[in-house]
């Protein structure tokens, strides 16, 4: 997906969207849920603290 359809699916901006991949900008929380969800992977694997891409139980 490019940042304009993830954007969208965050509904934001693609540029607030931008800010966050460039590290601009802290991504919330709430951001970290959504993206965790539709990636179905684990926040920690989003944040780079494991290279295991699955979710938790």
């Amino acid at each position: 997906m490019n940042q304009t359809q993830v954007a969208k699916l965050l509904d934001m901006s693609q540029t607030g969207y931008s800010k966050y991949e460039t590290g601009e900008n802290d991504i919330p929380k709430t951001i970290l849920i959504k993206l965790a969800r539709f990636y179905n992977t684990s926040i920690d694997y989003l944040l780079g603290e494991t290279d295991n891409p699955e979710r938790y139980s």
